[in-house]
Formats: C-alpha cells, structure tokens, sequence
C-alpha cells in the first residue's frame, strides 16, 4: 500500500512538470500561461480523490487520455492567435488557429483529466491509511517524482523519455486485464514522442524545445535558432551581422555611442550562440565574461558559430542568470551589454515571472550602474515589439543612471539603448524624445516589465473564469452537492493561502539567487521538504493549540512582510540564503503544522485533501492580482486568507485538533 502511494503521489508530480514543459513547447505561447496547466493539474487531484470514492476506477483511461493530448498537438500544433496591447509576447510569427480563450480551456481539462488517474490511487491509499502516515508518503512520493524529473532535465533528456517514465509508472499501478488499453496508448505516445525526439534539429534545454536551421546568405552561413515554436537567435559571422544583416546597425550602436570606451573588460548578458561575443572580439575586447542562462544555447554557439568565439582565450563562459551573476561578481566592466536576452516562458509554473523579468527592474539598472569602470558604459538592444517598451525602458535607465541614455532606433520598434556612467562620454546622434507617456520602471517588488499596468487583461480574467466554472462543474458532478464539503471550508482557503505564499517565495528566490531551473526545483523541493518536516513535527511532537499556530502564522507573514528584498541582496551569499530560507520557510512550515494538526483530527481525509486542493486552484486563480498587489503585498492577500480559515475552523475540529 505504502508503495504503490508513493508511486501515485510521484507519478502525478512527474506528469505535472513534465506537461508544463512539453505543451509550453509545443503550444505557441502556452509558456506564458503555465500556471493554467498547474491549475489543471490540481482540479485532475481534486477530481481524483473525489473518484477514489467510488467503486468505478478512472485510472485505466487516464493514459488513453495522455496519448490523445500527446499525439493530438504533434498532429496538428496549435498556435494560438494572440493580440493585443496590455501585455507583450514575444513572437515572430503569424500565428494561426483557436482563439486562447478556448484553447487554454481545453488543455486544462485534459491535463486534469490525466492527472486524475494517478490522484485516484493516492485518494484509495488516503483512505486505508491514517491521515497524517498517508499525507507523509505522499509528501516523499512528490519529492521523489520532482527530484526525478529534476535529474532529467540536468540530463537534458529528450521528451520520448518522459512519455516513457509516465507510461511505464502508469501500466505499474494498472492491474491485471486494464492493462491492455494503456499498453497500447502508451506505445502509441511514445511513438510520437520518439519522432520528436528522433528529428534531427530538435534538441531540449532546460528551459525549452530548441529547433536549429541551417541556411545562407550570399554564400555566408547562417543558423536560425527557435525555441518553443518562435525564432529565437541568428547565428551568423560577426562580419554578416554589423554589415548585411537588415538591423546591423542595432549592434554597432553601443559601441559607436561611446568611442573612448576602451573596453579592457567587458561583460555580455544573453551571450547565447555566441554572435554577439564575436562582435565584441572584432571590436577590440580584451577580456569577455559571457553569460547566458540556457547551458544548451551556449553549447550549439561553441559547436557552430563560424567565428569560433567561445575558444577564444579571451572569452570567459558563465552558465548563470544575469541578475544573480550581476549580484554577486565584484568585477568592474567598461561595457556591460544586455543582448536581446528576452525569454519566451515564465520561470515556473506557479509565477508570472519571465526568465529575464528582474533583469530589467530599475534596480537591476542600478547594479549595473555599480558594476562600471569611471568612463565605462551600459547598453542593451532588442526587437522591443512596442514604442512604449523602449519608452520604459529608456526612462529606467534614464532614473538609475541620473541622466538621458543615447536611444537609436531602427524601426519596428527596433531598438538600442546607450547610457555612459558619465554622460561627458556618451555620443547620442540625437535628443533622445519619448513616443508618448512613459511607464513607471518596472521595479523587483513588481518585476513585470512586459505589463503596461492597470487592472489585469481581460484575456486572463475570462479564462480564469473559464476554469473556475469548470472547477465547480466537475467538483459538483463528482463530488455531490457542494455542502457536503461545507466542513472542510477552511482547508480550502487554507489551500488557496499556501499556493500564494508558494508563489511569493518562488518570485523571492528567483529574485536573490537567479530565474535558473535548478533555482526553481531547489525552491519546489524546499517546500515539499518543509511540509514533510511540518507533517513529522505533528505526528512526534506535541504541537502548541490551533490558534497559537495561527498566531505564529501572522506574525511569520508579518515578518516577510517587513524584510525588503534589497536589504537581503546587500548580503553576501551564505547569509543571504540563511535569511532567505528562514523568512520564505518559517511562516510555510507554521502553516503546514496547523494544516496537519486539522488534517490528522479530520474524519474523511479524502474530502478534507480534495476540499484543500480545490482551494489551491483558487489561489492560482488569484495568483495574478500579484501584477496589481506586488509580490510584498501579496503577503497581505495570503494573511487575509489565513485569517478566514482561522475563523471558519469549526468549533469541534478546533477543539479536537488543539
């Protein structure tokens, strides 16, 4: 019994990371909304538990169901045709196909109908086992399957072999005859999943599905580099590149703005293939700390790029975020040049933050500032996508810097931005005047630089909406009438507060140690570890009452609450990380005491689990009032909802779990 839990709770924890990065990959511009496939994920454990109460059994059609999902989006891709002003998404392409508003709808139904299937096994073993034993070989099932899919993605193994890992666990708790229709549907995703993986430009980062194409130009060879769908990187001879290529211009201009620069040490965030490492080389550089996030696009630039500059001696290559690499280097740079480093997915699944949101905070701008020589100059070009992106951004440099940066635009809102630490040795072409009002900087409490501000988009709400009814729809049909739940009310918000704190110490952690992969799986791991250690207190320890625990709660959340972020980016980091760890995992460990003394005093732990899953899809929900709140402030939303299951506790189950 204990086996085949702990083979349920990881299989379900393994699908859910391995659909978010397989559909992001798949379904142009998913990646920005992988929070719907986690939201999906825990209706499919809702849903689950509340089948594991039944004499019928789902988990026979739950791989048929991630075959069809698999097999259907490398039929027939979805590109989901997107518009609009309120937030950018970087694309280059013409997409075609179903609106979002119905395709996000459709994929979330489908990942909560496989996730289901492992979530009946788990809800079963909940009901044969005591509550708190039960919860704590789930907890070790869960880390068991993120540590499994962690080490995958170390390995940078392909997608054929996460359909295999999924499809093997799934026939392992499916017995007897029922085996059979799984057997086939697994082969049959693992099939399409080995064509993938077998197309010979089709390699996985740990961040994304990268496609190579080779072609030329006038004899001159050229690479285009896409990822997750969308053009990404043109590798190309550095020679091409500031004379032929149609927006040379964008990458001579840092170094025509500042003509004294004498650029003994320069520093390239977003470095990638390598192009514009060459360019900096046949420039004069003598010394180059090149950066990138992405170990695989580094790899493809040191095995192809024509101008062979990461085996130059002068090239030194760091596998890092830029902001982390910025915080904790002491080196001095005459140049400092952000290249084209825009990401095309959110850090997680439970965060709005792109890979490169706190590059560009105005304090981000400020540890540049720092990190220059007396006569040293920071740039950064990209294809902006929106004048009044360039706007923004000009007038963050323009705050952290205390003057106007030289802003040479190409068109198509085609952009590079110059800024001298002195502004006596930046060479501006022109007065730099802005299109319009300016947005304020985007700053690390509200790192969404691509979200022009106001209320959330309405693409968001209607989807979110969308889920919700479905939530309530399916928890209805399977469930029964929704009062029968009315015990477990503040398990549910309970659930709904946990998975907003999860997203504040996510945004915290991506903010002090870097927006890298395996920063998130140590942060995800993190959790799951201090909820077990909250799960072992309860069952050895005699734990303070209820409503001590609460108190406790507050005045952690209290205490996040005070401790700004900059105060613990000025700290070296081994004392920043003890910091970071005892603020972001005291009030979650406190929390996770009180949700384990309510849970060991429930009478049906498969109700009160599912009732506190459902809450979470809600926390997801209201994940995104983080654009308008800030992540500080989220904190408030979180002690909001602690209070309301704090109060909602029933009399009985408080006095029964003191």
């Amino acid at each position: 019994m204990v086996a085949r839990l702990i083979t349920g709770s990881a299989l379900m924890l393994f699908c859910e990371l391995a659909l978010i990065r397989w559909l992001g990959a798949n379904v142009v511009h998913l990646s920005y909304f992988s929070n719907f496939v986690l939201l999906g994920s825990f209706l499919g454990i809702g849903i689950g538990f509340l089948i594991s109460r039944r004499r019928w059994s789902w988990l026979p059609y739950a791989p048929v169901v991630l075959a069809v999902l698999v097999i259907a989006v490398r039929i027939w891709p979805v590109t989901i045709n997107r518009s609009g002003n309120e937030v950018i998404y970087f694309t280059s392409l013409n997409t075609t196909g179903p609106p979002a508003w119905l395709v996000l709808p459709v994929i979330f139904i489908l990942v909560a109908a496989v996730l289901a299937g492992p979530a009946e096994v788990v809800g079963r073993c909940f009901a044969r086992l005591r509550p708190l034993t039960a919860y704590r070989y789930d907890l070790i099932g869960s880390l068991i399957g993120i540590a499994s899919f962690t080490a995958l993605s170390f390995l940078r193994a392909p997608s054929v072999v996460w359909g295999a890992v999924a499809a093997i666990a799934f026939i392992a708790l499916i017995g007897g005859w029922r085996r059979v229709l799984p057997l086939i549907a697994g082969a049959g995703m693992t099939v399409a999943l080995l064509i993938e993986t077998l197309t010979p430009s089709v390699t996985w980062s740990p961040y994304y599905k990268v496609t190579t194409q080779a072609s030329t130009d006038n004899g001159v060879p050229l690479l285009n580099i896409s990822v997750n769908g969308v053009p990404h990187q043109l590798m190309a001879p550095a020679s091409w590149k500031l004379t032929d290529e149609p927006a040379h211009r964008l990458y001579s201009a840092p170094y025509d703005r500042a003509p004294g620069n004498p650029l003994d040490n320069v520093l390239i965030v977003g470095a990638g293939s390598g192009s514009d490492v060459a360019i900096a080389l046949s420039k004069g550089a003598k010394h180059i700390d090149a950066v990138d996030i992405d170990p695989r696009m580094l790899q493809i630039g040191e095995e192809r790029d024509p101008d062979r500059a990461y085996q130059d001696p002068r090239v030194a290559v760091h596998v890092n975020d830029g902001r982390a690499f910025l915080q904790d280097t002491s080196t001095k740079y005459d140049l400092i040049l952000f290249a084209l480093p825009d990401s095309l997915t959110l850090v997680s699944g439970a965060s709005q933050i792109r890979l490169e949101s706190f590059l560009f905070t105005e304090q981000a701008m400020q540890t540049a500032r720092r990190h220059l020589q007396p006569d040293g100059v920071f740039a950064m070009y990209n294809y902006y996508r929106d004048d009044w992106l360039i706007d923004r951004l000009a007038g963050t440099v323009q705050r952290a810097f205390g003057h106007t940066p030289c802003v040479d635009e190409f068109g198509g809102a085609t952009a590079t931005i110059t800024a001298a630490l002195n502004a006596s040795d930046q060479s501006c072409v022109s007065d730099y005047h802005p299109s319009g009002a300016v947005i304020a900087p985007a700053t690390d409490d509200r790192p969404f630089l691509y979200f022009k501000g106001g209320f959330i988009p309405p693409l968001y709400l209607w989807t979110l909406g969308g889920i919700l009814l479905l939530s309530l729809i399916a928890v209805r049909g399977l469930g029964g009438p929704l009062r029968s739940m009315k015990p477990f009310v503040d398990l549910f918000f309970m659930g709904a507060a946990f998975l907003l704190l999860e997203t504040k110490n996510i945004g915290s952690f991506a903010l002090l140690f870097g927006t890298t992969w395996l920063v998130n799986a140590v942060a995800f791991g993190g959790v799951l570890i201090v909820v077990l250690a909250a799960v072992e207190t309860t069952r050895w320890v005699r734990t303070p009452p209820l409503p001590v625990v609460f108190g406790g709660i507050a005045l952690a959340l209290a205490l996040a609450w005070v401790v700004k972020a900059e105060w613990l980016l000025s700290l070296p980091f081994a004392p920043r990380l003890i910091l970071a760890i005892l603020i972001a995992f005291l009030p979650i460990y406190l929390a996770n005491v009180a949700f384990s003394k309510r849970f060991a005093a429930s009478d049906d732990s498969r109700s009160a689990f599912a009732a506190n899953l459902l809450g979470a899809i809600v926390g997801g929900c209201l994940e995104y009032a983080v654009l308008i709140t800030g992540y500080r402030n989220l904190l408030i939303v979180v002690a909001v909802l602690y209070l309301l299951a704090f109060v909602l506790t029933p009399k009985a189950a408080m006095a029964a779990a003191g």
